[in-house]
């Protein structure tokens, strides 16, 4: 088992390790997109960007970027990511909307 931990949000999630970052935000009721990405985010796929994030801790604990990520986020600092590419496999502390 994996925590996520939403800091602004100020809520922790368990989930099974592998699990969709986005996903598991979703399902836990943490808006992760600004408002114009909840009108314009891709649904997942990595094509869009708006699910931007930033990782406070436990960036080892999660999946290597990919190559999306490293196009899309390529001139981002180092502790973002996109939470539709992103699968949990240990605990995380996450700040959306950075």
């Amino acid at each position: 088992m994996a925590t996520i931990k939403f800091v602004e949000e100020d809520k922790s999630t368990f989930t099974m390790e592998g699990a969709n970052l986005r996903l598991k935000a979703l399902e836990n009721n943490v808006d992760i997109y600004t408002n114009w990405g909840k009108l314009t985010n891709c649904g997942g796929y990595g094509q869009c960007g708006k699910c931007l994030i930033e990782i406070v801790d436990g960036m080892d604990n999660l999946s290597p970027k990919t190559d999306v990520e490293n196009r899309r986020l390529r001139k981002k600092p180092e502790s973002y990511r996109l939470a539709c590419q992103t699968l949990v496999n240990g605990d995380v502390s996450v700040k959306t909307k950075p």
